[in-house]
């Protein structure tokens, strides 16, 4: 489902009734504490202004996460939003180590009660409307994490509940104890899917399109690869996660990514804006996607990320973006095109066309 208000497009968040914005705020450059500082250092000030430029232009989805500068980032959230807390779909996420002891990371019931209890007090909120895993825990139950989390929806503290980087096996038995057990169901996944990066459209789009999860999409341009800043015979600049040990996401093949920001630039230079437009612009028209986690240092930045929005690309446009980013079929999606394509659903034809 799609609406729109203000100029701002929302989409409903899989098959929940909670509509969203398709452009997010992500909070990661908040804080700056230990191996985050690679990434940003936002303060509470600066945070205020970025959050305030989002909500102008019709943001309402902010992300975070408790590792965040190890707590700082909800603490800089949390006062930032504090007069305009129900102007915003507020999201966190549980799962990686806050702590030395046994018991400080995982998705056991003892880890996500407590972790939730703590992100609510830094929050300064009394529920979290979309709280997340993390990542997988394979030495945890389902059971115990998918009960953990229904037990939080049913006192109040959440509204709803999603997961990030899971396979989309872990996803399908995640899904099916809900289902047995009565518990309420991911609603959304939140994955890494950009030009330079398309292992998702194998797996984890057609899973979310047939079992009706919203996609969020974190570091929609690659850690600032796709920003168009990153050419062929040009120097990494100063400011690059990728000179510091920080060096997600991982570039695979250099030319091949210095040829998807040539056609990026070339299209952008069409239509009057950046690179990172484009880039942006063409993730919002493939299938199965509702919102993109956009993070920025500055001001100037975060407002030409948020005019993706309002960027349409043509579907000559799209289909030379396809081609040189596209990648090699791998098994057996090979063999079902060439032998299953007279009975594909919806979710396959996402991977086959």
């Amino acid at each position: 489902m799609i609406a729109e208000y203000g100029g701002m497009e929302y989409r409903q968040l899989g098959r929940s009734g909670l509509r969203v914005s398709v452009m997010a705020m992500g909070t990661m450059t908040f804080g700056g504490r230990g191996g985050f500082a690679n990434v940003g250092n936002t303060d509470v000030e600066q945070a205020r202004r970025l959050i305030d430029l989002c909500l102008e232009r019709g943001v309402n989805l902010i992300d975070t996460a408790d590792v965040y500068s190890q707590g700082a980032a909800e603490e800089i959230l949390g006062q930032a939003v504090k007069e305009r807390r129900q102007e915003v779909v507020l999201a966190t996420k549980v799962r990686m180590p806050m702590g030395g002891g046994p018991n400080d990371a995982g998705l056991s019931r003892q880890h996500i009660l407590r972790a939730c209890e703590d992100s609510l007090r830094r929050l300064g909120v009394d529920y979290i409307d979309l709280y997340q895993v993390h990542g997988w825990d394979g030495q945890t139950p389902l059971e115990e994490t998918l009960e953990a989390l229904d037990t939080l929806i049913r006192k109040g503290q959440v509204r709803y509940v999603g997961c990030s980087n899971y396979s989309a096996w872990h996803l399908m038995k995640a899904l099916a104890v809900s289902d047995r057990d009565r518990f309420q169901r991911f609603v959304s996944q939140q994955i890494h899917y950009t030009l330079q990066a398309r292992e998702a459209e194998h797996e984890l789009v057609p899973v979310a399109i047939d079992q009706g999860l919203g996609i969020l999409v974190w570091s929609p341009l690659a850690g600032g690869l796709l920003s168009g800043k990153f050419r062929r015979g040009h120097e990494l600049p100063e400011t690059s996660r990728h000179l510091t040990e920080w060096n997600e996401p991982p570039v695979h093949d250099r030319d091949k990514l210095y040829d998807i920001v040539e056609v990026a630039a070339r299209i952008g230079d069409v239509h009057g804006v950046s690179a990172a437009q484009v880039s942006l612009a063409w993730l919002l028209r493939k299938p199965g996607v509702t919102s993109l986690v956009i993070g920025a240092r500055n001001e100037d930045q975060l407002a030409d990320n948020l005019a993706a929005a309002e960027l349409s690309l043509s579907d000559v446009e799209v289909a030379q973006l396809d081609e040189v980013s596209a990648t090699p079929l791998p098994y057996p999606y090979w063999h079902q095109q060439n032998f299953a394509s007279d009975r594909l659903s919806p979710a396959d034809r996402t991977v086959l066309g």
